[in-house]
């Protein structure tokens, strides 16, 4: 293992040391034993687990010598490491890890920076979900694809715009942030993202032309060019794009599951 994975195992490691420390010592803390506490935890796992092995091997170096194989490393940052993390809320439990001083002071220092301006705008569904749609187009224009491919810098850089705006996504979408008002708009940027990320992967499959230099190990794998193509554009608009969708449609029933009834309809219902 290369001194970068190593270096990629600390820093999802570090992170994951806190969660879970912060985790145990609230639940050990609380007088009811929270189930919560556990599933956030269960939960934020299998977060930092997906993104530990998209960024190190044997996945990482497969993604370097086929296009579809680093299609999936992708859409796992976006569409499964980035929700099920944001899902378990790990900010206040890996808080709790910290010295009460420490904590005290970040928690402090949070509760400023989710207040600013600039905060308050970037972090509302349709800002949030174009931050998101920008870095995924962007850096699958072939220039930007292409030159990631030659630059380490460049390719870490890639990874952290998908991963990173997803985590903003995501934690807007599942309302972390905004107010109950903006629920509609959650639900119809979830859809959006799922109708564009559905776009993209069709364009690359039915493509008959490569957008990308060939990836070194086709041959290898029994596929040509084209087909490692199709194959990356099946996984962003099937698995990928489903997954949007499916978020989108949770979050609209239980939307209307908890939306009061209108007056009439509730006389109605007495």
């Amino acid at each position: 293992m290369s001194a970068l994975d190593m270096f990629t195992l600390s820093a999802c490691g570090l992170p994951f040391a806190l969660f879970a420390t912060g985790s145990l010592r609230l639940w050990r803390r609380s007088r009811r034993k929270y189930a919560s506490i556990i599933f956030r935890l269960a939960v934020g796992s299998a977060g930092f687990v997906a993104l530990a092995l998209t960024l190190t091997p044997p996945l990482h170096e497969r993604a370097e010598v086929l296009f579809s194989v680093h299609m999936i490393t992708h859409g796992v940052l976006m569409a499964a490491a980035a929700p099920l993390l944001i899902l378990s809320r790990p900010g206040p439990l890996m808080l709790w890890a910290l010295p009460g001083l420490l904590r005290r002071l970040l928690g402090s220092w949070t509760v400023q920076i989710s207040a600013s301006g600039p905060w308050r705008a970037l972090s509302r569904p349709l800002a949030a979900s174009f931050a998101h749609g920008a870095a995924i187009w962007v850096w699958h224009m072939p220039a930007f694809f292409v030159g990631a491919l030659h630059s380490e810098g460049l390719h870490w850089l890639q990874h952290a715009s998908f991963f990173f705006t997803a985590l903003l996504f995501w934690w807007v979408i599942f309302g972390f942030r905004h107010l109950r008002s903006d629920a509609g708009a959650s639900i119809a940027c979830l859809f959006v993202t799922a109708l564009h990320t559905g776009l993209l992967g069709a364009l690359l499959t039915f493509s008959v032309r490569l957008w990308y230099p060939a990836a070194p190990g086709t041959a290898e794998w029994g596929l040509t060019a084209i087909e490692d193509q199709q194959l990356a554009g099946v996984i962003m608009w099937i698995p990928v794009g489903l997954i949007y969708a499916l978020a989108a449609l949770a979050l609209a029933a239980q939307w209307i599951s908890t939306s009061p009834l209108p007056k009439d309809l509730g006389n109605a219902a007495r």
